[in-house]
């Protein structure tokens, strides 16, 4: 099975050593004779993940490296001095033994499916083995409750569908006089670092993943293990030192029946788009120019430029994904030892079961926590409704999507002197000639008065408009929910505007299109879209006024609208930047279906996610708009999560020894709470006309604040938290211990640790009954300093906390208890910090989080 199970087969017995490969032989098939249904899915069948009770191999090789202890879950938090909860990791290498131990594993996994279903059909997927000891395998109900009742399982679950989460900003971020300065310049950034993108696949022809730009020795890490796959698509060198690995994972996908071979490409190769244009966010090369429709937009850079990529394809064009290929991917970029997985994805529904944190994919990463792996994930584009979080684990390092301060305006300038912001990478109409507007339905053949289908009023179409009346005037368009569903495409409505010889092109909004971020779209004639449903009306009321119409026939005979375009090729910049993007998720962390609030902050930070430059793919079908083109403008918090990973990667370079929860504790406690006038960063509140319902952010709204490279440099002080204290805070969940224990093979001793116990850069507490004590543990990782201590407690709250001085020596830990007391009876959310003055410069800030309260 190439890329998937390929890797399997090499540790599986003789006869095991051809079927998977067959069995993959055998899907693929089926994918390309149309898409049908494999035989496992009949009677009701479905894909079924089984977690198995023994222990996979990441765990048994870190009991191994702790002197073989076998610790119970339980007791506290708070960052203590065992070996788990420093920030010192270990290096990652396999061994023989563990290469031997993971064989073993799934040779009793196929021993108990050959046991408990003898003589029964089944067609098993995957075998999982590093983070998880499980597998995914077709089976009806009736099998999968046989399989339930064997001692060996721990846990099986349904699988489960995903989705993804959908240039200038190295310098918003302050990268090349600060953080780059650091590392070296941008010729040394992140190297010897491996950030894993779990998404669409790459183009690999793509100069942002070349390594021959310059001549300096550029090796593939040495701690590095993982391949490339090799298929008709994705040939023999299509990887090199720059992309050092490449994988697809798609048995899920193709036993449903849902896998089209001839779009979604059974190899890494991107068809998509969107993995290609992350996957430049994080690490892509310095310098590339951005040239998209015979226009330079400057050059294209990722946020670790010199860092190395390794991809692993569970994410299709046409489907999205499903949990059983992304358990996979995880879990073969875990064994490949890569040092960041940046995921942008989202389930497509919060989690069943007991908590949100107890599902197969949150599962898995926590593994690959454990084994030193810092995640991040996209937060959702599904703001920006309160509770509207999709990654909701405090292992994960949830990123939400902001703007920067880079926009790219054009401007429609009517004949009464209105002027109308529109977004179009285009060019303006010639001079300050005014010219003639022309919608469609009103330029139709024959004298036609309304358009006999949908897609002429949206230009798709120029067989049927007549040329001699729309040549030299602007054409106008509806930009109707059908662009959004991909039905009908601007580049189109350009071909027909040229085809019939406008001088232009203008698209008026349809008032039913709410809630997409409309980016600016490449043109190559003078033309914008009207991105605002009410400037839309404006514009249209103008258009309708100032036509005149014959008494008789009630047909146009004079079109008396006017107008010029000016152009959107040069970037303006705005001072309001950062502020939170309506579409970004938000908190509070649901801890289950009911929507307790958990004592968690999400997201953890926010970071550039409007309408971000990024490589796409020669294949890339995702946005019509850049079809055929080398780069894209997408927005989303897809976009957002691999800046954070790209800058996790740098962290990774200076500190290699940081712990997961060092690098995230380093991002979020020296963010920027103020955009660019100082201001407080705002949040946008609704779908339509964003802007004018902004407030102050929250930290249900961005987290800990906007991400500041250069500062996460040198943080200061470092809130560390070990798999052992996660393990804990599972454990305190009601009811969970034998969750915990199908899921981890761990036993549950007495917790009562909640996610205030947890030593998170953040203090929330959702329901504060007269007093509470939490402690946070502080390790120094700068020289010698002296810090003092400020409480600015939530509204409601008053809170203290001891030591409210000490001195902390380089390398050291400090202990600070914070007594927190509700002064009055409120349901209301109020928010505060807790601030950290160091005498040698460092302000180390956590937010301070009270839900409900009660005296």
């Amino acid at each position: 099975m190439a890329g998937s199970t390929g890797r399997l087969s090499l540790q599986l017995g003789e006869v095991e050593r051809w079927a998977v490969p067959l069995l993959w032989a055998a899907l693929l098939a089926v994918a390309l004779l149309g898409g049908g249904v494999v035989r496992g899915f009949e009677d009701g069948a479905a894909v079924y993940i089984v977690t198995m009770k023994q222990a996979p191999v990441s765990h048994k090789r870190l009991d191994l490296e702790r002197f073989g202890s076998s610790r119970v879950a339980g007791g506290g938090g708070g960052g203590g001095d065992n070996p788990a909860t420093s920030i010192l990791r270990k290096p990652r290498h396999a061994s023989p033994k563990s290469m031997n131990y993971g064989s073993l594993l799934v040779r009793l996994q196929n021993s108990l499916l050959k046991k408990t279903l003898r003589g029964e059909h089944y067609t098993k997927l995957y075998s999982y083995h590093y983070l998880i000891n499980g597998f995914a395998v077709v089976l009806t109900p009736q099998q999968a409750e046989k399989l339930n009742r064997r001692k060996e399982v721990a846990n099986i679950m349904l699988d489960f569908s995903v989705r993804t989460a959908t240039t200038y900003t190295p310098e918003f971020l302050g990268l090349p006089e600060g953080a780059w300065v650091q590392d070296g310049g941008p010729q040394c950034a992140g190297q010897g670092v491996v950030v894993g993108l779990i998404d669409t696949g790459i183009d690999p022809n793509h100069p942002s993943f070349a390594d021959d730009l310059t001549t300096d020795n550029y090796p593939v890490p040495a701690h590095y293990s993982g391949n490339c796959e090799v298929t008709s698509d994705f040939p023999s060198g299509s990887c090199n030192r720059k992309l050092v690995g490449a994988r697809h994972f798609a048995a899920s996908a193709i036993t449903r029946g849902v896998f089209n071979a001839s779009q979604d490409l059974a190899s890494p190769s991107d068809s998509d788009g969107h993995g290609t244009h992350t996957a430049s966010i994080a690490a892509g090369n310095h310098g590339i120019p951005v040239i998209v429709a015979g226009h330079h937009f400057g050059n294209a850079s990722g946020m670790a430029p010199r860092a190395h990529i390794a991809v692993y394809k569970a994410l299709y064009k046409g489907f999205g994904g499903f949990a059983a290929d992304v358990v996979a991917a995880i879990d073969q970029a875990a064994e490949d030892n890569v040092d960041i997985i940046s995921l942008s994805i989202t389930p497509n529904r919060r989690p069943p079961g007991l908590a949100t944190f107890f599902n197969p994919i949150d599962m898995a990463l926590m593994s690959a926590v454990k084994d030193g792996i810092f995640v991040v994930q996209a937060a959702g584009n599904t703001g920006p409704s309160p509770k509207s979080m999709s990654s909701y684990s405090p292992w994960i390092f949830t990123v939400g999507a902001s703007a920067h301060d880079r926009e790219y305006n054009n401007y429609v300038v009517l004949g009464n002197n209105l002027t109308i912001s529109g977004v179009g990478l285009a060019p303006g109409t010639d001079g300050d000639s005014m010219y003639n507007l022309i919608a469609a339905p009103h330029a139709l053949q024959n004298y036609t008065t309304t358009p006999i289908e949908m897609s002429l009023g949206e230009c798709q179409d120029p067989s049927h408009l007549d040329k001699d009346l729309i040549r030299g005037k602007i054409l106008v368009c509806s930009y109707s929910i059908r662009f959004v569903l991909g039905l009908s495409s601007v580049k189109q409505a350009l071909d027909t505007a040229k085809n019939v010889s406008a001088a232009g092109i203008i698209f008026y909004l349809d008032p039913f299109v709410l809630g997409f971020q409309l980016n600016p779209t490449p043109m190559d004639i003078p033309g914008l879209i009207i991105p605002s449903s009410d400037d839309s009306k404006i514009f249209l009321s103008y258009y309708n006024d100032s036509l005149v119409r014959d008494g008789t026939s009630d047909k146009v005979v004079n079109f008396g609208a006017v107008a010029k375009i000016l152009g959107g090729l040069k970037p303006n910049y705005g001072s309001s930047a950062p502020k939170v993007m309506f579409y970004s998720a938000r908190g509070p962390d649901p801890e289950d279906n009911t929507l307790a609030n958990a004592d968690i902050l999400k997201p953890n930070v926010v970071a550039p996610g409007s309408s971000i430059w990024g490589a796409w793919s020669s294949r890339g079908l995702d946005s019509a708009e850049f079809t055929g083109e080398s780069f894209a403008m997408l927005s989303g918090t897809s976009m957002a999560a691999p800046h954070i990973a790209g800058l996790a990667a740098l962290i990774k370079q200076k500190f290699p020894s940081f712990s997961p929860a060092a690098i995230g504790s380093a991002l979020s406690t020296t963010t920027t709470l103020s955009d660019k006038q100082g201001n407080p960063i705002m949040s946008q509140r609704t779908y339509s006309n964003p802007d004018s319902t902004q407030t102050p952010a929250t930290p249900f709204d961005m987290g800990s604040g906007f991400a500041n490279a250069t500062a996460a440099l040198d943080p200061g002080l470092i809130f560390d938290c070990s798999y052992d204290d996660y393990l804990s805070f599972l454990c305190g969940i009601n009811g969970s211990a034998p969750v915990v224990a199908n899921y981890t093979g761990n036993s549950c001793g007495a917790s009562t640790m909640t996610g205030a116990d947890l030593n998170l850069p953040s203090i929330t507490i959702a329901v504060l009954n007269q007093s509470r004590t939490v402690t946070r543990t502080v390790t120094n990782v700068a020289s010698d300093e002296n810090y003092t201590v400020s409480c600015n407690a939530p509204y409601g709250v008053a809170a203290s906390a001891t030591p409210a001085q000490f001195f902390i020596p380089s390398g050291q830990k400090q202990l600070v208890t914070f007594v927190v007391n509700a002064t009055m009876t409120n349901s209301s959310v109020s928010f505060g910090d807790v601030e950290f003055y160091g005498d040698k410069g460092h302000r180390v800030v956590i937010p301070f989080t009270v839900m409900s309260k009660a005296v």
